[in-house]
C-alpha cells in the first residue's frame, strides 16, 4: 500500500536502507552531543596534570565562585556552541594533546608557567576571532550595569566596536600581560624568582 505513494526507484531495500541510515545518523549525533558535553567538563580537562595547574587559579575566580551561583566551566568559555562547532573545536584541540605527549613537560609547574604566555595569547586570539561568542552566552553587553558608575554607558559607547576579550582578560587564569607589552625576559625573571631558580635557568628550560 505504501509503495503506491513512493517513486518507483524507492524499493523496499532502499526504504529499509534509509530507515537504518536515519537511525544510525541520529545515534551518531546523540553520541557527538554526549561526547562534546563530557569533553567540555572540568573533570575531563583536568585529567591532565598540566590542566590541573591551570585550573587552580580558575577555582579562585568569580567565574567559579559567582554570587549568582551560575558557574562557568571549561567548555562554557573554550568550546563553541553547537554540536558541529564544538566537535570541530575538540578536533583542533588534539594538537594540544600531541604537545602534551611529545612536547615539553607541561606537568612541571616551572615549564607550565614559562609556556603560559603563548597559550594565553593564542586563547585571546581565538576569543577575538570568535567575537567572544562564548562570553556572550551569559553576558549581554546591553544589559551590563555593574557596580561602578557609567558601566552600562561604557559598554554601549566606548566598547561599542570592541569584543569582550579586548578589555576583559586575566579574569580566570594566572595573569599574563597583554601581548603588545609582554617582555619575555621580565617573565623569565619572575618565574625564576618564584621557583627559586638561578638566573638564566628559565631560558635554558625553554630551549630544551
Amino acid at each position: 500500500m505504501i509503495s503506491k505513494w513512493l517513486p518507483d526507484f524507492i524499493t523496499r531495500h532502499v526504504l529499509f536502507a534509509l530507515i537504518i541510515g536515519s537511525i544510525v545518523g541520529m545515534g551518531f549525533v546523540l553520541f557527538l552531543i554526549e561526547f562534546d558535553h563530557f569533553t567540555s567538563s572540568e573533570e575531563f580537562c583536568t585529567t591532565c596534570h598540566s590542566m590541573e595547574i591551570v585550573a587552580e587559579p580558575y577555582r579562585q575566580s568569580v567565574h567559579y565562585n559567582p554570587s549568582s551561583g551560575v558557574r562557568a566551566s571549561c567548555g562554557d568559555c573554550h568550546v563553541s556552541e553547537g554540536v558541529l562547532s564544538a566537535t570541530w573545536d575538540h578536533f583542533l584541540g588534539t594538537k594540544d594533546l600531541i604537545k602534551q605527549l611529545f612536547g615539553p613537560n607541561y606537568d612541571d609547574p616551572v615549564v607550565n608557567a614559562l609556556h603560559l604566555p603563548e597559550a594565553a595569547f593564542a586563547a585571546r586570539q581565538w576569543f577575538k576571532n570568535k567575537d567572544s561568542a562564548t562570553c556572550k552566552r551569559c553576558h549581554v553587553k546591553e544589559a551590563i550595569n555593574g557596580d561602578r558608575a557609567n558601566t552600562l554607558k561604557i559598554h554601549q559607547d566606548d566598547a561599542k566596536n570592541k569584543t569582550c576579550i579586548e578589555c576583559h582578560y586575566n579574569l580566570v587564569h594566572r595573569k599574563v600581560p597583554d601581548e603588545k607589552v609582554f617582555k619575555r625576559d621580565k617573565w623569565n625573571q619572575m618565574i625564576e624568582k618564584e621557583f627559586s631558580l638561578k638566573a638564566g635557568d628559565a631560558e635554558a628550560i625553554l630551549n630544551k
